[in-house]
């Protein structure tokens, strides 16, 4: 890449006592100009793919751009192709370092996950909450759930709008990174919890254990270019992208599983 410079020179300075001689000093100063190719670029989702491995990136269901403005071109595009690319390539080097995770699916290997083992824990999370993240959400989607999932909302939860401020408050009070979650409990009852870091309801020894049909990321790197410090804007906005077709078809899967 081509660099252009701006070149300073600061002349004739001279000292001002009738006893000191004119001296002339001569400084170059390199200043770096920015040029074209130095500006960000937006690529595609379609072009990113991880490390051969065991595990791949969920196939993103639409363009970066297309969540926008609740979540804007820029965050979509460094989230999946950088934060989620990096939990997966991670995740896929220790699996393939590990002959006992061989073949696993990833929901048995967080269930049987050994919480002392840190670094299996944050890239297992990472890459199955994302993948969960990125696929709860569609273009002009939002709304609210229907069929099953909306009576059941009902009957457990009291209703969607108190779903939606029990949710929007497991979030905002989540201190520091983590994520929020509907889940299907062990009785397969809905219910709202969040956890911290890359962990998730899945794990062993959770407060709330159960099998996660939505998500939301609160790590800042999910909303601080759009967002800043008003974390709670983000929170709610979410609500306008939720994908209920795909939550709804989660919750039906797990019911399934329980029977």
């Amino acid at each position: 890449m081509k660099k252009m410079f701006l070149i300073a020179m600061t002349i004739s300075l001279c000292c001002t006592l009738p006893s000191c001689k004119r001296k002339k000093l001569t400084e170059v100063v390199e200043v770096p100009l920015p040029s074209a190719e130095e500006k960000i670029t937006i690529g595609h989702p379609d072009d990113v793919s991880a490390d051969n491995g065991q595990f791949s990136l969920v196939k993103l269901p639409y363009q970066y751009n297309e969540l926008s403005p609740d979540i804007s071109t820029l965050t979509m595009e460094m989230h999946y192709s950088k934060h989620y690319l990096t939990y997966t390539n991670n995740l896929n080097r220790l699996v393939a370092a590990d002959a006992t995770l061989t073949d696993l699916a990833i929901e048995d290997i967080l269930k049987k996950l050994d919480l002392n083992n840190a670094n299996l824990r944050n890239n297992a999370g990472g890459f199955y909450n994302h993948s969960m993240f990125f696929e709860s959400m569609a273009p002009k989607a939002g709304g609210q759930p229907k069929d099953t999932l909306a009576a059941s909302i009902t009957k457990d939860l009291g209703g969607f709008d108190i779903f939606k401020t029990q949710f929007i408050e497991a979030a905002e009070k989540q201190f520091g990174s983590g994520w929020a979650w509907l889940i299907v409990d062990k009785t397969g009852k809905l219910q709202v919890t969040s956890t911290p870091n890359q962990d998730n309801p899945l794990m062993p020894k959770q407060t709330v254990a159960g099998t996660p049909i939505l998500c939301l990321d609160v790590w800042e790197h999910a909303y601080y270019l759009d967002y800043q410090y008003k974390r709670k804007k983000y929170i709610e906005n979410f609500f306008n992208i939720i994908n209920w077709k795909k939550v709804g078809e989660r919750y039906e899967e797990a019911i399934a599983q329980k029977k």
